[in-house]
Order: C-alpha cells, then structure tokens, then sequence
C-alpha cells in the first residue's frame, strides 16, 4: 500500500498539525476530509523513496546470497558455473 501525504485546506489544528501521512490502498476512494478533525484536506504531492544499489551485483555476490548461478551454453541447455 502506498503512502499518501495530506494537507488541511486552511488553518491547522491541533489534532493532526496541519499535514499527516496515511496508508492506503490504491482501491480506497480519495480522501476528502481529514480522519482526526473533519476538516477538508488536499493531497499533497511529495518524495518517494527508491532502493539504490551501491556497488554492481556480480557472480560472486549470487553466489555468496545462496543463489545458483548458470550460464548459457547452447539454446536450452545452460550449466553451473
């Protein structure tokens, strides 16, 4: 489920500070009024967060997770290397 971030309309209060974040299924109907105050809310278009890798996966790291590596010998047959 995807996080969504919200903003009240006007003002701020006490209940929610102003900006929350939820999650939500993508299947939800769009939120219109904010769970704690029922004050109106819009959505608020933020960062997301993406995995990076570090250093490029090799043969040896695949095999060192546990992971069987092969190699492509012919079309259809392929051995451990």
């Amino acid at each position: 489920m995807p996080l969504y971030e919200y903003e009240l309309s006007d003002g701020k209060c006490a209940a929610c500070g102003g900006r929350f974040t939820l999650r939500r299924p993508l299947s939800a109907p769009e939120l219109r009024q904010c769970p704690a105050c029922r004050r109106p809310v819009c959505k608020v278009f933020s960062n997301f967060n993406t995995p990076h890798l570090t250093k490029p996966l090799s043969i040896s790291d695949a095999k060192k997770a546990g992971f069987t590596v092969l190699k492509r010998v012919n079309k259809g047959e392929y051995e451990r290397q």
